[in-house]
């Protein structure tokens, strides 16, 4: 079995200002910089043939290549959070891309994905953090803002458990439109 998710390698130059936010929360496991991505759709577990079949059905969908704004920060879980991430500025052809790799998806028979898109960049898992350090992290870096970058792929990923955490691997590259 292999665990697959699609999503957007983010530049460098932007991974590197996104690794300067890392620090002053005791209890984040800080992702590393070649871990950070934006996830369009978590496949899940699947078998060698079940992956072939995803690449090839990726690989007919068309659609244009897009610019992405990296802004602001927040956090998953409330008082229990559990995870640090940046934003992503609101976009509609980033959603529309999310959506034709959906259809694409439940047309082969894979399960719909149930909750809500919510673009974002995971940067820290978290694990008994303080309420009030993840507050001043949040309002240290909510004006984070990258400026655009262009997107001119997406990747089909491979998630591989370590003991120091997941090891992602980009499995093959789909090219957008320009």
């Amino acid at each position: 079995m292999i665990r697959l998710f699609t999503a957007v390698e983010i530049p460098e130059s932007v991974r590197l200002r996104l690794t300067l936010l890392q620090g002053s929360v005791p209890g984040a496991r800080w992702l590393p910089p070649e871990n950070l991505h934006l996830t369009l759709r978590f496949i899940g577990d699947v078998d060698e043939r079940a992956a072939a079949d995803i690449d090839e059905v990726l690989s007919t969908l068309r659609s244009p290549g897009l610019e992405l704004r990296i802004k602001g920060v927040g956090e998953f879980g409330g008082r229990d959070a559990h995870a640090l991430w940046a934003g992503v500025a609101p976009n509609p052809a980033l959603q529309n891309l999310v959506a034709k790799i959906e259809r694409a998806l439940q047309r082969m028979g894979r399960p719909a994905e149930t909750r809500k898109y919510s673009p974002h960049v995971t940067l820290a898992r978290l694990r008994d953090a303080p309420l009030q350090k993840i507050h001043e992290f949040l309002a240290a870096h909510n004006l984070f803002d990258s400026g655009p970058f262009a997107v001119g792929a997406y990747s089909l990923f491979s998630s591989h458990q370590t003991s120091k955490g997941s090891l992602y691997r980009a499995e093959r590259s789909y090219a957008l439109e320009v």
